[in-house]
């Protein structure tokens, strides 16, 4: 009878699998060749990780995929890879992904100080695109405005509402390239309409013309699309797409020096073990649609811009804890407690009922069984059970005697910030440990401490004690 925790993973999924597998001497599980009970026994847990080489091999992913795409169709324009700075803003994310030749994409005020630390410590140059997304108001405008009259050429700030481009002209002294945000129709099942960010589809030309045409301050040179759903192969993201290209085509027409098109909304990134989504298709099919509607107008191809956020360092995270006990609440459920909490260290998976891949990193040769997930904090929000995601929680049977680890996997992106690293967590939960993995000159992950689980007194005087 094959009912070990190995034999449900083997027969569920295809396994073993490029990022995971087994450690043959004790049967724990290996993350990107990463022995994960080497860290546990090390660290302790609730511990985050970030592992650093992923982050670079997502950029030269994407970057392969689309110039490759761009190659097979004779595409003209060229490919410029944006990294999108709130889903991550830790220095070391961002030092790893700008060692691959990227650009920026930012959301606030203190993004700007951000790219001037940047910059002094030259992990960054004044030709580098600098992309300012976001609804904007006076600080942010004129951080964005420093940027621009201390020279740096490629500062890009997208029009996100009509009254913009007045603070826009009052702030910025040198000439100032310009992007302008579509505001993108939501899918079907989103209960508004709109996009709340962007100007609308009609109203753009017009805009264009009466307020940034004759302004030699200011020159257009990006459309800006974003789905907030993301890059998807269905007939919404298709609609969107085509007509966006359609209104960078009107628009081209009346402003010459239009020449890029922004289609941030990210890739997807992998939340289950059965994933499958074909990105080398759905960059191959964006690059010969905008290559086909150009052509068929006889506009010339624009550079492409992407803006990459979860894709980028998503699945370089990992959280790992450990079960503290078993609670039999009644003759149908366990409840697994784990030494941390959901809310507070993925609240994504309480928010937004997030999924994440989720493992035994141990006791892979015990038999299983079904259980729920809860947390440590007193709220009843606090757990990760089947009825808020997909599939039904299994993990190997709970023995008092043998402590049980496990892991949630690809959660790099958001998380602390929207947990908010650094400061006071529901219950005073403290955030955990956080470990960064790099490789050595041998090519062999070498691990760092960047943070020591919070401490009372941190909590205590940020609450004025």
């Amino acid at each position: 009878m094959r009912n070990k925790y190995f034999d449900l993973i083997d027969q569920t999924f295809d396994w073993p699998q490029a990022e995971f597998n087994l450690d043959p001497s004790d049967n724990t599980l290996v993350w990107n060749e990463v022995h994960v009970m080497d860290l546990i026994k090390q660290y302790g847990t609730p511990l985050k990780v970030t592992y650093l080489p992923k982050i670079s091999s997502q950029i030269q992913r994407s970057k392969r995929m689309f110039n490759v795409a761009m190659a097979k169709v004779g595409y003209e324009g060229e490919y410029q890879y944006c990294y999108c700075t709130k889903s991550s803003h830790f220095s070391f994310v961002l030092e790893e992904a700008l060692k691959n030749g990227i650009h920026i994409e930012t959301s606030s005020a203190f993004d700007i100080n951000l790219i001037e630390s940047l910059f002094e410590q030259g992990k960054i140059t004044k030709e580098q695109f600098v992309v300012c997304n976001g609804f904007k108001r006076a600080p942010y405008v004129e951080n964005i405005a420093r940027l621009i009259n201390t020279g740096f050429e490629n500062v890009i700030p997208v029009v996100d509402n009509k009254n913009e481009l007045d603070l826009f002209d009052q702030n910025f002294k040198n000439p100032t390239k310009l992007g302008i945000r579509i505001a993108a129709e939501e899918e079907p099942k989103f209960e508004f309409y709109t996009s709340r960010l962007g100007i609308g589809y009609k109203d753009i030309v017009p805009f264009y013309k009466s307020k940034i045409m004759n302004n030699e301050k200011f020159e257009l040179k990006m459309l800006h699309f974003f789905i907030n759903t993301g890059i998807a192969d269905n007939a919404y993201y298709w609609s969107e797409l085509l007509k966006c290209v359609n209104v960078y085509i009107e628009l081209k027409k009346v402003c010459p020096e239009l020449d890029s098109l922004n289609i941030g909304g990210g890739f997807p990134i992998k939340n289950t073990l059965a994933y499958n989504y074909d990105y080398d298709y759905m960059a191959e099919e964006i690059i010969a649609q905008i290559k086909q509607i150009c052509n068929r107008k006889d506009v010339p191809e624009p550079h492409i811009f992407t803006e990459f956020g979860s894709f980028t360092v998503g699945e370089s995270g990992a959280t790992f804890f450990s079960i503290l006990d078993q609670k039999k609440q009644n003759d149908r459920e366990n409840w697994n407690m784990i030494d941390g909490s959901f809310m507070t260290a993925l609240p994504d998976t309480w928010a937004i009922n997030k999924r994440f891949i989720m493992l035994a990193i141990n006791r892979w040769e015990e038999p299983y069984e079904r259980i729920l997930l809860g947390g440590l904090t007193c709220d009843s929000d606090d757990y990760y059970n089947s009825e808020q995601h997909a599939n039904a929680i299994y993990l190997p049977k709970y023995d008092p005697q043998e402590r049980q680890y496990i892991g949630f996997f690809h959660t790099g992106a958001y998380q602390e910030s929207i947990g908010g690293y650094g400061g006071i967590q529901h219950c005073l939960t403290p955030a955990p440990k956080h470990v960064v993995i790099e490789l050595d000159e041998n090519n062999e992950p070498k691990t760092r401490l960047f943070a020591k689980e919070q401490s009372y007194k941190s909590m205590l005087k940020i609450l004025g004690y």
